[in-house]
């Protein structure tokens, strides 16, 4: 049974809940949207939800930011299919949904009440656009990347036995 994770915001305006079998906060994003959006270490950590288990109560405090992308890959700018939901009485960023993927639904780690599982490794992407003041925490068995791994969060909590039935 997927692990069901209980988040919120700092104020309690919004408040939600959604199933995930991709729980463990291991993926650490140095992308300039996730960093500014709610990065305080200089990186956002995003997990994996089920779409059609999230519930959400306080939805007239939602907003939606849909992110401008200008960076070396697209220099004319694109705006993101990503739908980056807050709450906006407190601003706290809650979690990602893009059309793109509809089954998936990424609750930032930062909102998450729950205890969540300790990952076993890290991994680091987007380090191309990290600020300079940054210096990642890069340990043993951790991986770094330019950009973004082959490897999906599916396939990673499934490599490391951390996958939730």
């Amino acid at each position: 049974m997927p692990l069901l994770l209980k988040g919120s915001c700092r104020c309690g305006a919004v408040k939600f809940e959604v199933e995930s079998h991709t729980p463990a906060p291991f993926m650490l994003c140095y992308c300039s949207i996730c960093r500014k959006q709610q990065g305080g270490g200089g990186y956002a950590i995003n997990l994996g939800g089920i779409s059609d288990t999230l519930k959400v109560t306080g939805k007239g405090n939602l907003g939606v930011y849909r992110a401008e992308i200008v960076d070396d890959e697209r220099p004319k700018g694109k705006v993101s299919t990503g739908e980056r939901n807050f709450c906006t009485k407190c601003g706290s960023a809650l979690w990602l949904y893009d059309p793109t993927w509809p089954e998936l639904v990424h609750p930032f780690a930062s909102a998450i009440d729950s205890e969540l599982p300790k990952p076993k490794e890290r991994v680091h992407i987007m380090l191309k656009y990290k600020p300079s003041w940054v210096e990642p925490d890069i340990r043993d068995g951790d991986r770094a990347f330019d950009l973004y791994p082959e490897e999906s969060i599916a396939d990673w909590h499934k490599r490391t036995g951390m996958w939730v039935e």
